[in-house]
């Protein structure tokens, strides 16, 4: 949205003077506590030697790079797509509010949607908001006006908005605290995998495809995100009552 107001140019220099102040806040403010013994406990067995069961981490860094992937695919092609349903004058303009209308969305959800997945429970609101965002990516690829595709974009970034949180939430409870700021980055990794992934796919499908079919692709790959968090975690309780019953048929056994 900067460009027609300010210019290219002075968009570049205004974004590289907010990560400059993002930086200095960083440095100024943010305080590292450091726990050298929990490091070391950590590193002496490796950080997935440590999990009992790497499932829900493996999911939740899928789940990470599904998010980003879905923000980033249709990167490459939304000027030209913007550019099918609005005034040439008005491109620029509208494809940097269908960029930024998932990002409001985020902001304004993601509050609610961490108070809510501490009730129902953080894979259960994952699962809600994957199978949700892909249902509202197929409509995105029938729009014929502008206000429509930001509108679903920023529909979109309710449903993603709790994500990142319940994420984190359910590494940090599947895995030891020595290694749990380990498996975090590794969580921030495939977050940027997506957004490597997210514009390369968006683009070689749009490019070879149709400009439709990214939105498809994305709304498959997260209605299958969905479909495979609700399994492993029907599978995951599943077992977690078996234990508790053998558990518990075990005990009645010893006792007299």
């Amino acid at each position: 949205s900067l460009p027609p107001l300010i210019g290219i140019r002075s968009t570049f220099l205004a974004a590289g003077a907010l990560i400059f102040i993002t930086f200095l806040a960083t440095v100024l403010f943010v305080k590292n506590e450091r726990q050298p013994g929990a490091s070391k406990k950590g590193s002496k067995r490796g950080s997935w030697a440590a999990l009992a069961d790497k499932r829900p981490t493996v999911a939740m860094l899928f789940t990470g790079m599904l998010l980003m992937l879905a923000n980033m695919s249709i990167e490459p092609i939304i000027t030209v797509y913007v550019a099918q349903i609005v005034d040439l004058h008005q491109v620029t303009f509208v494809a940097g509010l269908v960029m930024s209308a998932a990002a409001l969305g985020s902001i304004l959800s993601a509050s609610y949607l961490g108070k809510l997945a501490d009730r129902l429970g953080h894979w259960n609101v994952i699962i809600g908001c994957l199978a949700v965002a892909g249902i509202l990516l197929i409509p995105q690829a029938f729009v014929t006006q502008g206000w429509q595709l930001i509108l679903l974009r920023f529909l979109m970034g309710l449903a993603l908005g709790g994500l990142l949180p319940c994420v984190a939430s359910v590494i940090r409870h599947n895995v030891p605290a020595a290694i749990a700021g380990n498996m975090l980055g590794y969580s921030t990794s495939a977050q940027y995998t997506g957004q490597v992934v997210g514009p390369l796919a968006g683009g070689f499908v749009g490019g070879h495809f149709g400009m439709r079919e990214v939105f498809f692709g994305t709304s498959a790959l997260m209605i299958a995100g969905a479909v495979y968090n609700w399994i492993l975690r029907a599978s995951i309780l599943d077992k977690a009552a078996d234990s508790t019953l053998s558990g518990a048929a075990e005990q009645a056994r010893k006792e007299p």
